[in-house]
């Protein structure tokens, strides 16, 4: 993304502020296919016919945020980060109404670099995932931050670390506890 759509981003989000409800239909040309990219990370290991498309999961997150009131957004980064928890809530939404009727019954995996973990396959465990993330914001609220934003909001390191005005090493060292800790939790659910 060039200088210029990062600077109107950061524009249009201050008029969204100020109250200017017309700024949220403006800010989708220039945020839509990012969303729909980190949409489609977390989408990809899903069976192809999924009830739930990637699209879908965008046009919700935005009406979702479109619904927000109160949120003083400070700049694209902040947007997204905020874009990858109402998809995470959107995801456990989903999962609830199409949930497994007992947890348990399919693992949860983990690769070296991410959780992996089937939506519709796998309803139940996405609800653990939920459960165990809100446990480790009690604990740690940056490491859960990070975790939601990459595994709900399919955010890069660099993205993280803009939206949480981190460094990047930060958020590899925050990641690799936080994966730790969530193996231990999620294989005690």
């Amino acid at each position: 993304m060039n200088d210029q759509a990062v600077s109107e981003i950061t524009t249009i989000l201050k008029d969204w502020n100020s109250g200017d409800d017309a700024a949220g239909e403006r800010l989708i040309p220039y945020v839509y296919d990012e969303l729909k990219r980190q949409a489609r990370a977390l989408m990809s290991r899903e069976r192809p016919n999924h009830t739930l498309q990637p699209t879908a999961l965008v046009h919700e997150a935005f009406m979702r945020l479109a619904k927000q009131t109160g949120i003083e957004w400070q700049n694209r980064a902040h947007f997204y980060g905020i874009s990858a928890r109402l998809m995470r809530q959107i995801l456990v939404d989903h999962a609830r109404t199409h949930g497994a009727a007992k947890r348990g019954s399919n693992a949860i995996h983990f690769s070296a670099d991410d959780i992996d973990i089937p939506v519709e396959q796998r309803a139940d465990s996405i609800l653990i995932v939920d459960e165990v993330l809100d446990r480790l914001f009690a604990i740690d609220e940056q490491q859960a931050r990070v975790v939601e934003m990459r595994f709900f909001g399919g955010m890069s390191n660099a993205e993280i670390a803009e939206a949480l005005g981190i460094s990047e090493r930060t958020v590899v060292r925050e990641w690799q506890s936080a994966r730790l800790w969530l193996f231990r939790e999620l294989n005690r659910s």
